[in-house]
Order: C-alpha cells, then sequence, then structure tokens
C-alpha cells in the first residue's frame, strides 16, 4: 500500500457519494430499537421502486441523538429522520424527489429533526466523532475516503518519531481517561525507556455507570482507534498493540475484529507499512466486565492471564509494564484525536479549548435530561449549555438539580454551579472529575443521598478486595448510608461517614478505592441539608 492506492481507494468511494445515500444507524440505542430492521424495509423499498444502483442504504454509527433513535439521515440533503419505525421505511423512500409512484406503497412519515437549528447539533465540534454517523464502520473504503491512514503515512513517510511526539505535546492533548495527564508526556517518557520490546495498549474497558463514549466511537470508527495506535506505535519504538475491551461490547468487538482484518489485508498493520521499515500488529483482549480492570496495573495483569488486581506504583506502566516492558496506555478518545491532531496541526488544536485543557471532551448526556446522547464540545462548554441547552433541560418542565460526571470516581455539582466551564482544573475545584466522559442529569425527584449510596454499592460490589481500606472501607461506608437512608442514625454517623471517606480516599492502594468516597464527599458538601432531614431529632448550624 502506498498513497498512491490510498487515495485511488479514496476517489473511487467519493465517486459513490455524489448519489443519494440514506444513512440508517444501527448500533447502539438505535440498534436496540429496531435500527436493523428499518435498515432492512429501506433497502426493501428502494427496490420495490427500481431505485437499486441510483440510492444507497448504509448502516452506519452512532448519529448522537440517543434518545430520538432509530436515526436516519438522507444525503446530500441532510435531511434526519427521529424515532423511525420499519414501516416508515417507505415513505422516506416516497419523499425521495421524482423517485416512486407515491401511491404504490404504504407512506406513513416519521417526524423530522432540524439539525442546523438545534444547539445539541450546532454547539459541537465533532474531532474525534467527526466520522461518527457518517460513514460505515465495517468498510475501510469509507474511513479512508474520510482522509483515514492519511495521517499514518504522514508520520511514517515524512516525521520521525521525536517530531511525533513533538506535535502531540504542542497540541496540549490530555489524556481522556479520566486524570488528564499530558498525552506527549507519557508517549515520551515511553519513547526514552530502554528496552528491546515495547507494547501499546488502548484501554476500552468501561465501566461507570451511564457511559457509553467508548463503546460509540469502538463500534462508529474502528479504524480511528487502529490508525492512533499505529502512530503511537511509531513514535515510541513499539511493535505489538493491544486493544483491551469488555465482552458486554459485541458490536464494537465485531467491529473491530473486521477492521484489524481489513487493515492487515492492505498492508496498513502487519510488516513494513507503507512500505516503510515500521511493523506493528494489534490484537483484542476481552475483558470479563470487571470495573477495577479499567486501572491501567490491573488491565495489564489481565492481559498477562492472571486475576485483574492492581499492584503498587513505581515502576509505572511507561517504565516497566506489560511483562515488564516499557508500556503506553490511552483510552479509546485519546487515540481518537491523534489522526486528526497529524493531518491537521498541533497549532489548529490548541487553539481549541481553554488555556490549560485543549482540544473537545467526548460526554454521554445521560439520566432526567430531554435529549440524552452522545456529543462532544470544546474544552470549556458550561454544564448550563451542555445541560439546559444542548440537553433541553428536565423532561416535563422538571427542574435539574444536579449532574454527576466522572462516574463513580466523580462528584455530583449543583445547579448553582452549571455556569463551571468544563475543564480538568474547574471541575476539580468543585470536588468532581472529568473522567472518562459520563454526564447523568438528575432533577429535583432525586434523593441526593441515594446517589451517593447507589455508587457506594458500586464500588463496594468492584473492589477486587486486594487492600483493606478499600475492602472493607467501601462496605462499611455503604453501611452508613443505609443506615442513614432509613432514618436510624445519628449526628455522630455523620461525623463518622466523613471520617471514613478520609481514611478510604487516602489509604487505598488503586485509583478505584481513592475515588470511591467521591460521590459521597460532593453530595455533603452540597446538599448536606438532605442528610441532615434523614436523621432524628437532629438540630443542623
Amino acid at each position: 500500500m502506498d498513497l498512491k492506492e490510498l487515495k485511488a481507494i479514496a476517489t473511487r468511494e467519493h465517486q459513490k457519494q455524489d448519489k443519494t445515500c440514506i444513512r440508517c444507524c444501527t448500533v447502539g440505542g438505535c440498534l436496540s430499537a429496531n435500527g436493523l430492521a428499518v435498515k432492512e424495509n429501506l433497502e426493501e423499498a428502494i427496490n420495490e421502486a427500481g431505485l437499486g444502483g441510483k440510492v444507497d442504504v448504509s448502516g452506519v454509527g452512532c448519529m448522537g441523538l440517543c434518545s430520538k433513535g432509530p436515526l436516519v439521515r438522507v444525503d446530500p440533503t441532510g435531511t434526519l429522520y427521529d424515532r423511525v419505525t420499519p414501516d416508515n421505511a417507505w415513505g422516506i423512500v416516497a419523499s425521495l424527489p421524482k423517485q416512486m409512484d407515491r401511491q404504490s406503497s404504504p407512506r406513513i412519515m416519521p417526524s423530522q429533526y432540524q439539525p442546523n437549528n438545534h444547539p445539541f447539533f450546532t454547539r459541537q465540534l465533532k474531532i474525534v466523532l467527526e466520522n461518527s454517523g457518517k460513514i460505515d464502520p465495517e468498510r475501510i473504503e469509507e474511513y479512508i475516503a474520510a482522509d483515514g491512514y492519511q495521517g499514518l503515512y504522514r508520520v511514517l513517510r515524512e516525521m520521525n518519531p521525536e517530531s511525533v511526539i513533538e506535535t502531540i505535546s504542542r497540541s496540549g492533548l490530555r489524556g481522556r481517561g479520566g486524570g488528564g495527564y499530558p498525552t506527549g508526556l507519557k508517549w515520551e517518557t515511553v519513547a526514552k525507556a530502554q528496552s528491546d520490546r515495547k507494547f501499546i495498549i488502548c484501554n476500552a474497558d468501561e465501566g461507570d455507570p451511564g457511559a457509553f463514549m467508548d463503546r460509540s466511537v469502538l463500534e462508529s470508527d474502528p479504524h480511528r482507534i487502529l490508525e492512533g495506535m499505529a502512530i503511537a506505535a511509531y513514535a515510541v519504538g513499539a511493535s505489538q498493540g493491544y486493544i483491551y475491551v469488555r465482552g458486554e461490547y459485541p458490536v464494537a468487538i465485531n467491529h473491530l475484529q473486521k477492521a484489524i482484518r481489513q487493515a492487515k489485508r492492505l498492508g496498513l498493520l502487519g510488516s513494513q507499512i507503507f512500505e516503510s521499515p515500521f511493523d506493528f500488529k494489534i490484537e483484542l483482549r476481552i475483558g470479563a466486565g470487571a470495573f477495577v480492570c479499567g486501572e491501567e496495573t490491573a488491565l495489564m495483569a489481565s492481559i498477562e492471564g492472571k486475576r485483574g488486581i492492581p499492584h503498587p506504583r513505581p515502576p509505572y506502566p511507561a517504565e516497566s509494564g506489560l511483562w515488564g516492558y516499557p508500556t503506553l496506555i490511552n483510552n479509546v478518545e485519546t487515540f481518537a484525536n491523534v489522526p486528526t491532531i497529524i493531518r491537521k496541526g498541533s497549532d489548529w488544536f490548541s487553539q481549541i479549548g481553554t488555556e490549560k485543557s485543549k482540544g473537545t471532551k467526548v460526554f454521554s448526556l445521560a439520566g432526567k435530561v430531554c435529549n440524552t446522547g452522545l456529543i462532544e464540545v470544546p474544552m470549556g462548554t458550561t454544564l448550563q449549555q451542555i445541560v439546559q441547552e444542548m440537553g433541553d433541560g428536565v423532561p416535563d418542565g422538571g427542574q435539574a438539580k444536579a449532574v454527576q460526571t466522572g462516574g463513580p470516581s466523580g462528584g455530583c455539582i449543583p445547579t448553582k454551579m452549571f455556569d463551571t466551564p468544563v475543564d480538568y482544573e474547574s471541575l476539580s475545584k468543585l470536588g468532581s472529575i472529568m473522567g472518562s466522559g459520563g454526564a447523568i442529569v438528575m432533577d429535583e425527584t432525586t434523593n441526593m443521598v441515594d446517589v451517593a449510596r447507589f455508587f457506594m454499592e458500586f464500588c463496594m460490589d468492584e473492589s477486587c478486595g486486594k487492600c483493606i481500606p478499600c475492602r472493607a472501607g467501601t462496605v462499611q461506608l455503604y453501611q452508613l448510608l443505609t443506615k442513614i437512608r432509613e432514618g436510624k442514625s445519628s449526628l455522630a454517623d455523620l461525623e463518622k461517614l466523613e471520617a471514613l471517606c478520609d481514611m478510604v480516599k487516602q489509604t487505598s492502594l488503586c485509583g478505584l478505592g481513592r475515588s470511591a468516597p467521591n460521590p459521597v464527599i460532593s453530595t455533603l458538601h452540597h446538599f448536606r441539608g438532605e442528610y441532615l432531614a434523614l436523621i432524628p431529632n437532629h438540630h443542623s448550624v
């Protein structure tokens, strides 16, 4: 494979795209809402209308507005239909200008959405999601037509590893897995490590309740991850990569397997990629669903065939990781940013976002909000804009009470602080974290003690049990929260709850235990009155 062949594939695909194409979401929520049957009926309606070869029907990835799925978009007009049923297929085809006898088939029309006029779409800036909902994730040719693998070609033929790392560093990209560690600095550390073997790992073990960002990217645009990993491998000197994805993501696994086979077939993975000396292979590793395996040392133990439990750091994976060799670990969203940064440049990327948090962030917007789904916004976008404008607020005229970010590791932010910009530093000051990107909205009917108890029960169940503070501390925290919720506690129990939170946070071995108290701490700080209201004969001061 060379650049000429890559461009020839892109040219052929562009010629196909000149005709009308009906794109139907066939992943995630739309798939569970009968999206595949919608696609099949659209194909049948096209054939009945004699439009085979003139109009294409394509299964694509997530279009974002999951609460209104299944979604169908007709290009090139961009008309978007929501809540499409299989019976709507003939109506959609009948609406195509001069395409069929409008009396020959039933014409049950779905409602239309106006993506160009609604904040849910207009406030987004898509980098990670630029191809989601636009290309067929099972066809490498469509990814190539969308400038896919051009970044990899550029780094292999025009750049040395040092200049690749410098480009990522100058861009300001920070790890999107939760901590926000500078990506370029991590890559540089692995590159400088002296070893005859190095590994690349994509952490796709997304386990936060309400989070579906990584799953959607893997389902919708798998080649983007393969390309990002290959660029990283060239930069740090690795020849073997692993994608660790949980077994609950069968569609993502299927699409990744197909993508790896397709990339191998075209010589974009394997030996002498783009006729260069660079060799790189990727394998999948399927996790059994243990939340703790999202922690990088536990993840590596699982890949090695051991029980997925964390171990103390240092040494860090960049120095001694998989099987004792230097290992670069980034999550799905981090790798997904890399091809675009290489293509468009570090200066372009660094102009997006805030001073310390560059680029965009993908969120799964869920909970008590009208428009649930997948969004990508510039860093610095406020929670008010995300919840009230893009999300259309709470259903049935209700009022938002809080938004929880960062999953079980995050905190609950009250509405009075919704003017907070979404970036690493601002959320940290409020007692929450960016996390991998979950955003769960709660309304006035939500009891915040129940919220804290729910997340504590999750952390208690998912604790690997290796260290006593997490193994025993989460159980005691859950029992205290249950006692408070049942109205059997005293003010002394509230003091004990706070002290125990501090102990678990300070002494646990890994990030699961150290962050488990965060929902309790944040709800105690912002919604203390709800705790006091459950304590008999309390006297608030």
